[in-house]
């Protein structure tokens, strides 16, 4: 069977079929939801941090359902242990051998929910499968699923309960998002659509297939990236390593993974071609959590994503328009 090839002008007609049946489950978070997308499109697992009721656990299931993929939710707790997460061998009595059992770990759309509140040891479990979509144990190497993704919600590190997630987990993700509270007018939005519904859950159709999803990741490769928006990410990064405030700057993925967002917010807003604003849509969100601010800034209450805001701000952005024609 022939995998499905996708153009990048394809792709954006599919995403904005996406977005809208999505929005009929969530309501007023439009910018959220597309940043989502472009993480899923760009292969990367995601963080919704933010307070309990904001709609993160709804987010991820509304996309499993719209993309067509396996869903399958692990509530992290203090007690989850890692054979919880990626599974153990178990002794089969009537074959007299050990049998692997897989765990929740082996779907397509993973949501972790609340994994900060679960122990570093636990947290850790996740690194192999996010980081290279397998799981080994017992001398043996198990593919998951593709597409592989990670949903994770976690609360904020000041509420009750919560442990810090470990830098090598949160270099895992592609992106941090924090939704935040709905408008007036899209929370009275939400409570007219409940009552007219009479019902809790909105029913969405699901209009992708994994291969299909898969061919869309593969669209963003079509997606040019000047020489100069290159350079322009290198000083990101770089400025991230020299900046005064921060302690530890971002690491060569989070270029990689800048890149990569880009090319999908290029896509969501159809062009095959990267412009310094797709970087800058996806900065924060990318680069927030790869950053380890100095300590004495915690005490001010300055948070990474406004440091990376002033980075945005201060660093010279390309003036060269990858759309005009090139001179001969």
């Amino acid at each position: 069977m022939t995998e499905p090839t996708l153009t990048p002008a394809q792709t954006a007609d599919r995403c904005a079929a996406v977005l809208a049946e999505l929005e009929r489950a969530v309501i007023g978070q439009r910018t959220g939801l597309e940043l989502v997308l472009t993480g899923i499109l760009a292969g990367s697992h995601i963080l919704l941090e933010d307070l309990p009721g904001l709609g993160k656990t709804l987010t991820a299931r509304s996309f499993a359902g719209v993309l067509g993929l396996d869903f399958t939710r692990i509530q992290f707790t203090p007690d989850l242990l890692p054979s919880d997460v990626v599974g153990a061998p178990l002794y089969d009595q009537r074959s007299g051998e050990m049998v692997f059992r897989p765990g929740p770990v082996f779907t397509q759309l993973l949501l972790a929910d609340e994994i900060n509140r679960t122990p570093p040891k636990t947290q850790a479990a996740l690194l192999e499968a996010m980081g290279e979509g397998q799981v080994s144990m017992d001398g043996q190497t198990r593919p998951l699923p593709a597409p592989f993704i990670v949903l994770a919600t976690a609360n904020p590190i000041e509420y009750e309960g919560t442990y810090d997630l470990p830098e090598a987990q949160l270099d895992r993700f592609g992106m941090r998002l924090r939704f935040g509270y709905l408008r007036s007018a899209d929370e009275i939005t939400m409570l007219k659509r409940r009552l007219d519904r009479a019902a809790d859950e909105v029913e969405l159709k699901a209009l992708t297939s994994p291969a299909e999803l898969i061919a869309m990741r593969r669209s963003l490769e079509q997606v040019e990236v000047s020489a100069d928006l290159l350079e322009y990410v290198v000083a990101l990064i770089g400025a991230t390593r020299s900046n005064s405030q921060i302690q530890v700057g971002a690491s060569p993925r989070g270029g990689l993974f800048l890149v990569q967002l880009a090319r999908g917010q290029a896509v969501l807003r159809g062009r095959d071609y990267v412009i310094p604003d797709d970087i800058k849509a996806v900065g924060v969100p990318a680069l927030g959590h790869r950053i380890t601010l100095r300590p004495e800034l915690w005490v001010r209450k300055v948070s990474p994503e406004d440091v990376i805001s002033r980075i945005l701000a201060s660093v010279p952005v390309p003036r060269t328009d990858p759309a005009a024609p090139v001179a001969r």
